[in-house]
């Protein structure tokens, strides 16, 4: 018979983890309701250790769905609000929500808030769901009294920051599609239709031109393993090395400033990156988190190395009491409108309300900028395809002509 491994309270409230033996789970919880316990968890023991070890190795390095945070966090603070004891609350998100691995988290962090800890200290133990920004934010509430407020602000932030990280995906999804089928037709030409032709070519006795020469090269070294084997190997080692180098300090920042000043995406990447700042440091601020705590989130929280550069001069400077923005506007990232516009938050001891009008500003030009850039993408990708097609078509067709005008 198959045995249950469960966790249930007994009629005197006291946490029990058990076995029983049961047909299935529904008998299973029948059985422990029968004996008046509350039934919290209950799965099945399996008879092997390495399934569960493999599974339990993917779990560790999978991420949890930002959206299902989102609404966590959302109807976290509903139920705060409502008076709803916070045990109760984590109780009830840890059974409705449908991401395993957050409802598994949540079942631990019950336990630990049950146990006497704080919601942030019960949280900051799993770094992997929750972020350091979502910590620190939490625990500014506690201490606040307005932790449903915050979360609810936290809701918020990760609502606007997961529909622009969408637009972005969604805008690129289409041109990535289309250069990836072009490359497949390609390799379908060059590799299976473009030989037949080559061994046509090869019988002629024509001087075939350049075009077609440099075609029959191509195909036969697609062909060849003694050129593909180390072409790949190259291309493995060269990205195998690089990847190696970005994770250096110095190749981080050398990457990420790349990732700013590259042709075309460089702008779409740098008003991301102004969005996000803004709508973090303005976060933290209207959350009640002290301005050097909240600037040293956003540096870790940025993952460019050239705005966690530029967010450690800021600290600097305010610590020798000067101002926000004139660092920011040194640093040569961030535009004359948002320096001023910080400085006259700073002014007028508004910032965190400033912070956020200028991320709604930028998540509009995120939007526009990406209209035109897919608009301008699929003309040129088409001309790209036309371009590789055409070549081709040229180089089979020359030899042809050639062959008819020495028949004539």
């Amino acid at each position: 018979m198959p045995i249950f491994v469960y966790e249930a309270r007994d009629p005197s409230g006291v946490l029990k983890k058990d076995v029983i033996e049961a047909s299935n789970s529904k008998m299973a919880t029948q059985k422990l309701q029968d004996m008046k316990y509350t039934v919290i968890t209950i799965k099945e023991k399996t008879a092997g250790v390495a399934n569960n070890d493999l599974f339990a190795w993917f779990d560790k390095y999978r991420k949890v769905n930002e959206q299902a945070i989102t609404v966590f966090s959302r109807q976290f603070a509903t139920m705060i609000n409502a008076g709803l004891a916070m045990v109760r609350c984590l109780d009830i998100l840890g059974e409705q929500t449908e991401d395993k691995k957050l409802q598994q988290t949540l079942i631990q962090v019950r336990k630990e808030v049950e146990g006497g800890s704080t919601l942030s200290n019960a949280l900051s133990r799993h770094p992997q769901v929750f972020s350091m920004l979502y910590i620190s934010m939490v625990k500014a509430g506690e201490m606040g009294g307005v932790l449903d407020e915050v979360l609810d602000r936290l809701a918020g932030f990760m609502e606007k920051d997961f529909t622009l990280k969408k637009r972005v995906k969604s805008a690129l999804t289409y041109p990535m599609v289309i250069l990836f089928m072009a490359i497949g037709i390609v390799i379908f030409l060059v590799t299976y239709i473009l030989p037949t032709f080559v061994a046509l070519f090869e019988g002629m006795r024509l001087k075939l031109p350049l075009p077609t020469q440099i075609l029959m090269i191509v195909t036969k070294g697609a062909r060849n393993p003694l050129i593909v084997i180390p072409f790949l190997a190259i291309v493995g080692a060269l990205f195998f090395l690089i990847t190696k180098y970005i994770q250096t300090t110095q190749g981080r920042k050398q990457y990420d400033r790349l990732k700013l000043n590259v042709p075309v995406f460089g702008l779409l990447n740098k008003k991301v990156a102004i969005s996000r700042f803004c709508r973090t440091l303005g976060t933290l601020l209207s959350s009640g988190v002290p301005i050097m705590q909240a600037l040293e989130i956003v540096g870790r929280a940025s993952g460019n190395e050239v705005i966690a550069e530029t967010v450690s001069k800021v600290r600097d400077s305010i610590r020798e009491g000067e101002s926000i923005a004139a660092p920011l506007g040194a640093s040569g990232m961030f535009p004359p409108m948002v320096t001023q516009m910080v400085a006259v938050g700073e002014e007028t001891g508004n910032l965190d309300a400033m912070l956020s009008k200028i991320s709604d500003f930028y998540d509009t030009e995120v939007e526009y900028l990406l209209a035109s850039l897919t608009s301008m993408l699929e003309p040129i990708m088409i001309v790209g395809m036309g371009g590789i097609v055409g070549f081709i078509v040229i180089s089979v067709f020359l030899p042809l002509y050639q062959l008819i005008g020495q028949m004539k």
